[in-house]
């Protein structure tokens, strides 16, 4: 016999902390759900162009990507922005504006496994498309602090504008953009400046730079403006910080945000937790344009993915207890136990013994399972219309009717 283990990098979730999850991707969905956003739902694997087409054939590296029998380059979902936006251009291009989605499901990352990073993890995200302006920005922001919020999970929000970044490199080709921004979200400032040397960026420029994305907390707006003037971006940021502060929102500005993709274009923020190690960003996103790439015209939006995964470690939100009741029954009373359960299976979580125990044993598994109460179903019970019903925590029993028992235990 070959003992067959998981695949590496993934993992198992059992009873308890799946109850957690589902508590969690509950709370999650009615935020998002109370702001308006409707669910869609992706296939788990899509072309494999639909991810190169975004950030290139370097990701071939990051992903699981296969030829299917049909020699056709497919991919198994490495994130879900990419197909979502592509599900807009095929289906809902032509729909009212703003088109406002979420979405919660699996992705797959062939990278090393490590403390906060699995080959398999889960992405809540939303997506508000077909607005540039600040209120949708502010929005989206609002909505991804207060979806943390609900499951208790708080953390410090920084929000920077990647569309001031680009006014300063914006001489230089789009190839050298995209360096650069990469090496701004990795805040690695000393190959930052290896690289604007390599490719012989003016001094200004890398002066400029170099200034605006070390700007950080209350006074970054003013000083951003002796750095850059008095330029559209600026302006359209400030509206949104105005917002968050209308909404109440706590956040630092922080112009060293880059989130390090290319089809980023305004306003990104990022929404890091303590507890978490060196992995402690739960939230992520920005404005972007990026159905023009998959055959749309140039549309605005705004999203964010959060690491559900990541949030599910530090996430401490108690789980509502449903009041669980066990059946035990002798040899001549089966089919009326069946009855039974069937009928209180309508008000709540019922278990049945299915072993053919004794009634010792049968009480003894329902201890084990946690079982509120016991119903005992006997064969005087039947006739006189009154099962024996047992508090598990006290050992108190009465003779009560199924109505009566309902009437107890309802959810």
């Amino acid at each position: 016999m070959v003992k067959i283990n998981r695949p590496r990098g993934t993992r198992d979730f059992l009873p308890e902390e799946m109850r957690l999850r589902r508590a969690s991707e509950a709370m999650l969905r009615d935020v998002v759900k109370r702001w308006g956003y409707s669910e869609v739902k992706t296939p788990t694997f899509e072309q494999l162009k639909l991810f190169t087409v975004k950030s290139g054939d370097a990701i071939l590296g990051e992903i699981y990507n296969f030829a299917d029998k049909g020699n056709r380059e497919m991919a198994l979902r490495p994130e879900l922005t990419a197909p979502v936006m592509r599900l807009y251009v095929e289906a809902l291009q032509v729909s009212a504006k703003p088109c406002k989605l979420f979405y919660f499901d699996n992705c797959f990352r062939y990278e090393r496994p490590q403390k906060g990073r699995f080959r398999e993890f889960w992405q809540f995200g939303v997506e508000l498309i077909g607005s540039n302006h600040s209120e949708a920005e502010a929005e989206v922001i609002a909505l991804a602090v207060e979806m943390l919020s609900s499951v208790e999970v708080e953390g410090e929000l920084r929000v920077g504008h990647l569309g001031i970044i680009r006014t300063i490199t914006g001489m230089l080709d789009t190839e050298q953009q995209a360096v650069i921004m990469h090496l701004v979200d990795k805040k690695d400032e000393p190959a930052l400046k290896n690289y604007l040397k390599q490719i012989d960026a003016p001094i200004p420029l890398c002066e400029k730079l170099l200034l605006l994305i070390n700007l950080s907390g209350t006074d970054a707006i003013p000083k951003a403006r002796e750095i850059v003037g008095d330029i559209t971006q600026l302006n359209q940021f400030e509206e949104v910080l105005l917002l968050l502060d209308a909404l109440n929102v706590k956040y630092v500005v922080d112009f060293g945000i880059a989130r390090g993709l290319d089809y980023y274009t305004g306003m990104v923020f990022e929404i890091y937790c303590e507890g978490l190690g060196a992995e402690n960003q739960v939230c992520g996103g920005g404005s972007y344009s990026l159905a023009q790439l998959f055959g749309g015209s140039v549309t605005s939006s705004t999203g964010f993915g959060i690491g559900f995964d990541r949030i599910m470690e530090i996430c401490t939100i108690a789980v509502p207890k449903t009041t669980l009741l066990h059946v035990v029954y002798f040899d001549d009373t089966l089919v009326d136990a069946v009855k039974i359960t069937k009928k209180l299976r309508e008000y709540t979580t019922v278990n049945m013994d299915v072993m053919r125990r004794r009634i010792k044993d049968q009480m003894s598994y329902a201890n084990s399972t946690g079982a509120d109460f016991v119903v005992i179903v006997g064969k005087d019970e039947v006739r006189s219309g009154k099962l024996a019903f047992k508090k598990m925590s006290t050992g108190e029993q009465e003779l009560l009717t199924i109505e009566q028992i309902i009437e107890l235990v309802k959810r």
